[in-house]
């Protein structure tokens, strides 16, 4: 009897215990977020906007590879002036409101969408006005957890104790336009010339709302006027979806009143160097590190580039188009195939556009991505195919003269530039097949948003895929190449190595990415050797292959390329012109790739096999 009471006892004590501890933890779980968050709420401030401008006029340095210094990016006297709420242009804030935080005025001052997307993936994102505002006056914009509860314990404090005009004033007065302007009145004058006041248009202000997200991107000194307007468009629609704006009324892209940088303008930068610090800059905004940051952080960049190298390519360039007609244009991007490290990055001197991230027709220098499509689809690179001369493919004919031969080949396509032919490989294995073995080798999706080897429509695949008529960058022709030059690894190319801090510590640096492009390992050496091969000179240590891009319909040429590579070193080179127009050379002769670029490619690559002095 004794020992039923004491378990009947027992029973009751074990509940209690029970009881006891799920309310203390429910206590923890509801408790101890509240009680952080009270504490955070008395612990953390945000700083006014005038301390976040006055901490911002640091220069953020750039390195070459071996530490000796590469440029500065000093900013700019006048280019950080405070602009009262009430003297924003009602145009210009509509504009920004529509882009980056529609619900603004009727929000709590946090998205709690990506509160949540943090809590689940310790990624950030979706944030308003109000949260880019703690961002970017605390400098801390790690996708984080942490960084998440921070920034929704001050979008609550800063909410309740200023008004919405006070937290726009202070949230425009910080953020970056782009050329190193900080608020919309510097952004004014660097991209139009003008004063801000209530005299700007639309279509304007609908410019400066598309530099926010990403400035070094957006700015068409940087990425070209086709990529600017898409980006204005955008912001466009969302003026007219949103009800600021009347359907139909007209605006237009501001492009022909988009002023030079002041920085080439004012000659502080020559044009390739002002081309390698818009790279830098865009990149390292990708990787979370805008400007703004860098300079709150007093923060330097260790680049990739190889100084020797990047003199051997400015020069190569340079002497190569000296006597050549006036409106030839040139690029150079050369990368270590095995890291994606960009050694030597030449976008051009002739202008603020930069012709290595500008993308133009690779035409035949893309044949080695139809061989591999190729290889992967069951050919083999000897085996025998018949030689065309004319083909019809996906609604077009194409005529070449037949160059091939009766024992023509896959590799013996390749190697004589046999377009009809390659046509017609395209054609057997689909179109399909050839962009996929081109993205396999390392062509993006998409660059800023735009779908690559593409229609206009963003989702066909045309005839235009066989001749290489789809426009492409040099650095990404370069990645690409360089995944055969790596035994069939691809690696992303880049050009920002590591960042660090004021004391000199690494906060940030680039991962490591080569991976298989084409399957496995072995299945991934096995295309690449074939494609090396094919494309190897007769001297044996190096592959070449040049290509040219066709203009129109016509026999003549407007671009191009010679994209080669030696284990060590793969290095694409572009020659153009600003628009799509027949292009000859200065002895009368049409442009082709074995002429000019290939004399560029040869010359540069000589000179980065020396060694330094």
């Amino acid at each position: 009897m004794t020992l039923a009471t004491e378990d009947a006892d027992a029973k009751p004590r074990k509940w209690r215990r029970a009881r006891r501890i799920a309310g203390w933890t429910l206590g923890l779980l509801v408790g101890g977020p509240l009680i952080a968050f009270w504490v955070s709420y008395l612990v953390l401030d945000v700083r006014s906007p005038q301390e976040v401008l006055a901490g911002l006029g640091k220069t953020v340095v750039l390195h070459y590879s071996d530490g000796s210094e590469l440029l500065k990016v000093v900013p700019a006297d006048g280019d950080r002036l405070f602009v009262p709420y009430a003297q924003v242009p009602a145009k210009l804030r509509d504009a920004i409101i529509a882009t980056e935080d529609p619900t603004f005025w009727d929000n709590q001052g946090f998205d709690p969408t990506g509160i949540v997307r943090a809590f689940f993936t310790g990624v950030g994102g979706g944030s308003g006005i109000t949260q880019q505002y703690i961002k970017k006056s605390t400098g801390d914009e790690d996708a984080t957890l942490g960084r998440k509860f921070a920034e929704l314990v001050l979008a609550t404090k800063i909410t309740q104790e200023q008004s919405k005009e006070q937290i726009f004033e202070s949230y425009v007065n910080i953020i970056s336009f782009g050329r190193g302007t900080f608020g919309p009145a510097a952004a004014m004058n660097a991209y139009f010339g003008k004063k801000l006041d209530d005299s700007i248009t639309w279509s304007e202000a609908a410019f400066l709302a598309g530099m926010i997200q990403s400035p070094s991107v957006h700015d068409p000194a940087a990425s070209g006027d086709l990529h600017a307007s898409r980006r204005w468009e955008y912001v466009r629609d969302k003026l007219v979806s949103r009800g600021y704006v009347k359907s139909g009324e007209p605006m237009a892209y501001p492009g022909a009143e988009v002023q030079p940088p002041s920085e080439t303008r004012a000659g502080r930068l020559t044009y390739d160097e002002f081309h390698v610090k818009q790279q830098v800059l865009a990149e390292l905004e990708q990787d979370g590190f805008p400007l703004g940051r860098l300079q709150q952080g007093n923060m330097t960049v260790e680049t990739t580039l190889d100084r020797g190298m990047q003199d051997a390519a400015r020069k190569a360039l340079r002497d190569r188009l000296s006597g050549e007609p006036k409106e030839f244009r040139g690029a150079v991007v050369a990368l270590d195939p095995k890291t994606g490290a960009v050694r030597a990055y030449q976008g051009g001197d002739q202008g603020v556009r930069d012709y290595a991230s500008t993308p133009h027709a690779l035409g035949s220098a893309f044949h080695p991505f139809t061989f591999t499509a190729a290889l992967l689809h069951g050919f083999g690179p000897d085996q025998p195919i018949p030689a065309f001369s004319k083909v019809d493919f996906l609604g077009e004919t194409f005529q070449y003269p037949e160059v091939c031969g009766k024992k023509c080949t896959p590799r013996r396509a390749v190697e004589t530039h046999a377009d009809g032919t390659l046509v017609a490989l395209a054609k057997k294995v689909g179109p399909e097949a050839v962009s996929e073995a081109a993205r396999q080798a390392g062509i993006p999706d998409a660059v800023d948003g735009a779908p690559t080897l593409r229609e206009k429509d963003g989702f066909l695949i045309g005839p235009g895929i066989a001749i290489g008529r789809y426009p492409l960058r040099p650095l990404d022709v370069a990645g690409a190449y360089g995944t055969f030059a790596a035994d069939g690894r691809r690696a992303t190319p880049h050009l920002v190595a590591k960042v660090r801090d004021e004391n000199g510590a690494v906060v940030w640096e680039h991962p490591e990415t080569s991976s298989p492009a084409f399957g496995d390992d072995d299945a991934s050496r096995r295309i690449a050797g074939e494609v090396t091969a094919t494309l190897r000179t007769r001297a044996g240590s190096a592959a070449l292959h040049t290509g040219e891009a066709e203009h129109g319909n016509s026999p003549d040429y407007q671009d191009a390329w010679a994209v080669g590579y030696t284990p060590q070193l793969v290095t694409a080179v572009w020659i153009g012109s600003d628009d799509e127009r027949r292009l000859k050379d200065a002895a009368g002769r049409k442009l082709t790739g074995d002429v000019v670029p290939a004399d560029v490619w040869r010359a540069f690559t000589a000179a980065a096999a020396r060694p330094p002095r």
